[in-house]
């Protein structure tokens, strides 16, 4: 004998879980036209993209510091390289200098552009591998507010595809100091180019952006978030590749 009215029932059920389904569908494509996604009851909007990058630098300032005992301003392929890729790239170079394997003189020039209103970025080259008079590192790190990891690691990483296992000597780093980004490349000419060309130009107006924005206790209303940061080096010793470390 047929039950009429469970099997009704059950239809009615059915028609009704159809409709939430349709309607479902409906809010997730309504949801899709708005630009939103939900992830893990989350909600991201395609704006945030925008807003993330409102502050990013079309044109940067640089400084550049070549730290070598052997070079001098008329002998410097490392900075006129740097100086070089950063015009092409639309950028300025406001002030460079060159100065010794000393440890002072490398963190005092440091610590001086940091605090020019004329600078917004330092690249050093130079003074970043293990033989003892390879100070970089040592001089300019206490300055920094915040590190940036993720700069060395990556190119360690692209220094690799060219040297090998020799890009475990470089050290080069990267970190924030009076909210200026400071970069120290190995003293290479080859390795600048990679660590200018690859990692530091393609993020460099973001990054001064993000290091300027004042801290939100300070602004009244800012809907950007922070991104992530880096450091990395292939060795500095003459012109044998981007990680040769030895003639810093």
């Amino acid at each position: 004998m047929v039950d009429f009215q469970s099997r009704d029932t059950d239809r009615a059920s059915d028609a009704i879980g159809e409709g939430d389904a349709e309607s479902g569908s409906d809010d997730e494509r309504e949801g899709h036209a708005h630009g939103e996604h939900d992830h893990g009851g989350e909600s991201h909007d395609h704006d945030d993209e925008h807003d993330h990058h409102a502050r990013d630098v079309e044109s940067v300032a640089f400084g550049v510091v070549t730290v070598s005992s052997s070079r001098s301003a008329d002998d410097d392929p490392s900075g006129d390289a740097i100086a070089r890729l950063v015009a092409e790239a639309g950028h300025d170079v406001t002030v460079r200098d060159l100065v010794g394997d000393d440890f002072d003189d490398v963190q005092g020039t440091v610590d001086r552009l940091v605090r020019r209103d004329d600078v917004e970025a330092v690249v050093t080259t130079g003074g970043t591998g293990v033989t003892p008079d390879d100070v970089t590192v040592e001089a300019v790190e206490p300055l920094w507010d915040k590190r940036l990891p993720g700069f060395g690691e990556l190119f360690r990483r692209l220094s690799a595809d060219e040297i090998a296992t020799r890009a475990i000597a470089t050290r080069a780093t990267a970190g924030v100091a009076s909210g200026v980004p400071v970069f120290c490349l190995p003293g290479s000419e080859s390795a600048v180019r990679l660590g200018v060309d690859e990692v530091i130009l393609p993020e460099i107006g973001h990054l001064v952006g993000l290091a300027r924005r004042p801290a939100e206790g300070n602004e009244a209303a800012d809907g950007t978030d922070d991104a992530g940061d880096g450091d990395g080096e292939a060795g500095d010793g003459g012109t044998s590749g981007p990680a040769t470390d030895g003639s810093d």
